[in-house]
């Protein structure tokens, strides 16, 4: 059983009985939908246009039903059990509330998938700190590590054999005033429920590549490989 179908089941179970019933109809007309999760400390809205380029490259590339609409949900609502690819990314600090912390372990433990992109324009990497210190005291100091580059992540749909590609906007890596050359991840019974970036991908695919001819080629197929991922593993 991949993570999609999970997922549904998920819906159609308890998590399900959290939604009122044209939300529960509405998500079986998509295989897929983007939820973005605010949260009460740090500042979550940043990257605006970039959920909608993300859904054009799907709609383009792939085969899925996409739900056109991003969702934004509070890290806090239970409803947010349910999505199959959750969205968190920020620059400033992140510190979950007690409600925003059991529904986050609760997500990523039962199979949820995270994608937290860490915008880094700060200059001592808070965002970093503060959400690394998070997730040690929530799943444990070793759980975050690093991916290699051989990593199924890559090929999940495009292949990137040389892992994760570079961004414009890689100004502090994780506040060490360093570019690295991998992703961090936590995996839960043998998948990837938190990938976790320092390079601003939502800075990067903020950008309409198709208006703009200084880009040879789409920088949102990346995107389109972590959401397959999320959705097959």
């Amino acid at each position: 059983m991949n993570r999609a179908q999970f997922l549904r089941l998920m819906l159609a179970g308890a998590a399900g009985a959290l939604l009122p019933p044209l939300a529960r109809a509405a998500s079986v007309e998509y295989d897929f939908w983007l939820t973005r999760l605010k949260y009460d400390s740090g500042d979550w809205d940043v990257d605006q246009r970039m959920p909608a380029n993300l859904i054009t490259s799907l709609i383009d590339y792939t085969n899925l039903r996409v739900d056109p609409k991003e969702h934004v949900l509070a890290l806090a609502d239970p409803k947010m059990l349910t999505a199959p690819f959750c969205y968190l990314a920020g620059h400033k600090l992140v510190e979950f509330n007690p409600d925003e912390r059991r529904n986050f372990e609760r997500y990523v433990r039962n199979g949820g998938f995270v994608f937290v992109d860490d915008c880094n324009h700060d200059i001592d990497g808070l965002f970093a700190r503060s959400f690394e210190a998070q997730m040690a005291t929530i799943f444990g100091p070793k759980a975050l590590r690093k991916l290699p580059n051989t990593h199924a992540l890559y090929r999940s749909f495009f292949t990137f054999k040389d892992g994760p590609p570079a961004t414009g906007f890689e100004l502090n890596g994780w506040g060490d005033d360093l570019v690295h050359d991998y992703l961090q991840g936590i995996e839960i019974d043998g998948r990837l429920g938190i990938l976790y970036s320092n390079k601003d991908y939502g800075c990067e695919w903020d950008y309409d590549w198709r208006n703009k001819r200084f880009l040879a080629e789409d920088n949102t197929k990346f995107a389109v490989n972590i959401v397959m991922y999320a959705l097959n593993s």
